[in-house]
């Protein structure tokens, strides 16, 4: 071995240990999340509410980044890469409760779910000095499910939303993970929320619609809603990419632009790619770091199927977010 290569892996090896230092430094400082219980304006239920703000945020207007957790989780998620972004970006950072994990009546996006994120936004407006211009939403899988349905029931709350990963219709939903006729873990969880599967009678059809965000998205669609899967989700996930880009759809349709037609949906899930990609459809986003499947636009919202499974990129979601202003 020459100079010249030893001086290259030398190279290679101190890099590789700043690398590490920084990941290390970034680790460690991280400021410690903060607890808050909340009562709901609706039952009464104390839920709690971890949370984080800059010392600025005192003083002066500070947006707001909400924080939603998945399906299966309640609070206690470890979503530290979100709350990196808000610190980062010295935005306002809260992770409400809305009834844990998906299997109670009240949990899965009902009335009390709904209403449990809102107190906490009301209680973190009175301590800090929010900036009413800038309140943003965002989540993952369940998370991303909620935050659909946020939008879709209460567009006037928020600046924009981002939605990863979302499960759009739980009827639909259900169905999928159902195998041979049996439900399975996710459709046992429906069960245990909504009581009976879908069909069962007028009234459990109109609870199913009532949680899932393709009845309401229609109201959203003058609110940027920004939606995101990964191709191989439905597959190596649990969501099928179908949820995301029929929640697209009714944006769209709301907004009198062109929807995403049933056959590139079809070669999306079978193919994982396009036959036919528009230019919109091969566009790069750095931020995102992914090969884009499909990318389309309907006024101020948009629809990415990246390449990626069941997954986030919080940089590109905060990133999109941080450009968005209350109009």
């Amino acid at each position: 071995m020459n100079r010249i290569q030893i001086t290259a892996i030398l190279l290679l090896l101190s890099q590789a240990t700043r690398l590490v230092a920084d990941d290390v430094a970034s680790e460690t400082v991280l400021p410690q999340l903060q607890t808050m219980t909340v009562t709901s304006s609706l039952d009464g239920s104390d839920e709690p509410v971890r949370y984080w703000a800059p010392e600025s945020a005192n003083e002066t207007l500070t947006p707001l980044l909400v924080f939603l957790h998945s399906w299966s989780s309640d609070v206690r998620q470890d979503n530290s890469k979100w709350h990196r972004e808000a610190v980062a970006r010295n935005w306002v950072y809260l992770h409400p409760n809305f009834r844990g994990a998906n299997q109670t009546p009240k949990a899965t996006g009902s009335k009390f779910a709904r209403q449990d994120i809102l107190d906490a936004m009301n209680v973190i407006r009175k301590q800090y000095r929010i900036d009413p211009d800038r309140v943003y939403l965002a989540g993952v899988s369940g998370g991303g499910h909620m935050a659909m349905l946020m939008a879709g029931h209460h567009p006037d709350q928020f600046t924009a939303v981002s939605a990863w990963v979302g499960i759009s219709d739980l009827a639909d939903w259900y169905q999928f993970h159902c195998r041979n006729g049996e439900p399975q873990k996710y459709a046992k969880m429906i069960l245990k929320s909504l009581g009976q599967p879908p069909g069962s009678d007028a009234e459990t059809d109109a609870d199913y619609r009532d949680r899932s965000p393709v009845f309401h998205l229609q109201h959203a669609a003058r609110l940027p809603v920004d939606l995101w899967a990964g191709v191989n989700d439905g597959h190596a996930g649990s969501v099928p990419v179908s949820h995301t880009l029929k929640a697209y759809n009714v944006l769209a349709a709301a907004q009198g632009a062109p929807t995403v037609t049933d056959v590139e949906m079809e070669q999306l899930w079978t193919d994982r790619k396009l036959k036919l990609p528009t230019d919109e459809d091969t566009v790069t986003d750095a931020t995102l770091g992914r090969e884009i499947r499909l990318r389309r636009t309907a006024g101020a919202s948009r629809v990415t199927i990246f390449e990626g499974g069941h997954e986030s990129i919080p940089a590109a979601a905060c990133e999109w977010l941080a450009n968005q202003h209350r109009r």
